[in-house]
C-alpha cells in the first residue's frame, strides 16, 4: 500500500504553524556568511517552503528539490523539482549554484556520501554548503520520535563527513535554534547554564520546561556545518 505524503501530514499548519523563524534565520545567515543578493541558491528537501521563501525575501535567486509531490506543488513558483536525493542525481548542471542549503535532511539517510558528492558537483567553485542537523548529544532522547530519522550526527562526525567528501574549510558547531541565542553572548551563556539545570542526565528537557520554546531550544541543539567547494 502506498504511504501518504510525509510533507502533507507533517507540515500541516494546524500541527506545525507558520512563524517568522525562517525569516530570522535567513537574515542571520545572510549577515553571518555574507550572502550576496542575486546569489543562486538551492534548498534540498524544501518541505513546505518556509525557508525557501525566507531566503528569496532577502534577495537570493532560489531553486529547490524535494521527494514529496506536495512540496513540489507548493513551491512550483521557484521551479521546485522532484528528486530523491538519497539515490538520484540532482537535476541541475555542474557548477550551477553559489549556495546549497539543507536543514534536517542528512539524518534521514543511512549514508549521505552520495548526496555530498552531488552538492559538490552542482556548487560553483568557491560555492558554499550550509547544513543543519539535530545534535545527537543533546537530542538523543527525542531523535527517534521522528520515525524517518536514520542516522544521527555530532559536530565531529558531520565535519568528518564533509571533509572526506571533498569540502574545503569545513567548520562545525553547536547551534541553538532560538534567535536570541544567535546574537547575544549573554544568552549563549544562559543557554549553557540551562542545559546544566533543566535537562536530565540523558539530555531530555525536564517536562515542565518543554512548552517554553526558549528553554527547549537552549537544550536541544542542532549541528551547523559549512564547507566550500575548492576554487
Amino acid at each position: 500500500m502506498k504511504s501518504l505524503d510525509y510533507v502533507a501530514i507533517t507540515y500541516d499548519e494546524k500541527r506545525t504553524p507558520k512563524t517568522d523563524y525562517p525569516s530570522q534565520m535567513a537574515m542571520y545567515f545572510q549577515e553571518r556568511f555574507m550572502l550576496k543578493p542575486g546569489s543562486i541558491f538551492l534548498e534540498l528537501a524544501c518541505g513546505r517552503g518556509d525557508f525557501l521563501r525566507a531566503f528569496h525575501d532577502i534577495g537570493l535567486n532560489c531553486s529547490a528539490v524535494d521527494i514529496s509531490d506536495s512540496s513540489v506543488e507548493l513551491n512550483k513558483v521557484f521551479g521546485a523539482k522532484k528528486c530523491d536525493v538519497t539515490c538520484e542525481k540532482l537535476p541541475y548542471e555542474d557548477n550551477t549554484f553559489d549556495i546549497v542549503y539543507s536543514k534536517s535532511l542528512v539524518e534521514h539517510m543511512w549514508d549521505a556520501t552520495f548526496l555530498m558528492s552531488e552538492i559538490l558537483r552542482v556548487l560553483k567553485h568557491g560555492g558554499l554548503c550550509i547544513t543543519l542537523t539535530p545534535d545527537w548529544v543533546s537530542q538523543m532522547p527525542v531523535f527517534y520520535e521522528d520515525y524517518t530519522h536514520c542516522r544521527p550526527y555530532t559536530v565531529d562526525s558531520l565535519k568528518d563527513l564533509m571533509t572526506t567528501s571533498g569540502f574545503n574549510k569545513v567548520e562545525t558547531e553547536h547551534f541553538c535554534q532560538h534567535p536570541f541565542i544567535w546574537r547575544s553572548e549573554s544568552y549563549q551563556f544562559l543557554a549553557t547554564i540551562l542545559r546544566l539545570c533543566i535537562s536530565t542526565p540523558t539530555g531530555r528537557v525536564l517536562t515542565k520546561f518543554t512548552r517554553v520554546k526558549f528553554f527547549r531550544w537552549a537544550v536541544e541543539r542542532m549541528v551547523l556545518a559549512t564547507g566550500f567547494k575548492h576554487t
